[in-house]
């Protein structure tokens, strides 16, 4: 049985799962291919947690943390509102194909609702086949206002 909870950044146990999760997912090729910094897996959940319009969720499969959602609270100008976004998606290789995804997205959104959010936000690389379909199953699409000016492309500027 999946369990999905929201991740206590100071509870060492979520800490860990935290970590280790987001580290899976960034040795993964659709993560980058590459371990976490060492800076990075010690001071990411304390970071966090100094930051009160982040919040994760984890899902466990009996004592074993199986799927991460990261999320950061953003600001939607049009609407004068929060709004959320889904900020990193992990699932451990042993259980995709089996709705992690969907009963963790369920709780984000549950928290965005009570944050007073008007929608949910996720960016997800073109090729991520399966990730598309599940997240399109679950209500996203593309964002576009007007057709004649395309959708909404994903960009970015490291500093």
């Amino acid at each position: 049985m999946i369990d999905v909870v929201m991740a206590d950044y100071r509870n060492p146990a979520h800490a860990r799962a935290l970590v280790d999760l987001l580290d899976a997912y960034a040795r993964d090729p659709a993560g980058g291919g590459a371990p976490l910094p060492a800076d990075v897996t010690a001071g990411l959940p304390e970071a966090l947690a100094a930051r009160p319009q982040a919040f994760s969720v984890l899902a466990y499969d009996g004592e074993q943390p199986v799927g991460l959602i990261n999320c950061i609270e953003g600001f939607s100008t049009f609407a004068c509102k929060p709004l959320v976004n889904v900020h990193d998606v992990v699932v451990l290789a042993s259980h995709r194909g089996k709705r992690v995804t969907q009963r963790m997205l369920d709780r984000v959104e549950s928290e965005a609702r009570a944050r007073g959010a008007c929608k949910l936000t996720l960016e997800v690389l073109s090729g991520n086949r399966s990730a598309l379909r599940a997240y399109e199953r679950e209500g996203f699409g593309n964002y576009q206002l007007d057709p004649a000016f395309g959708s909404a492309m994903f960009m970015q500027k490291k500093l």
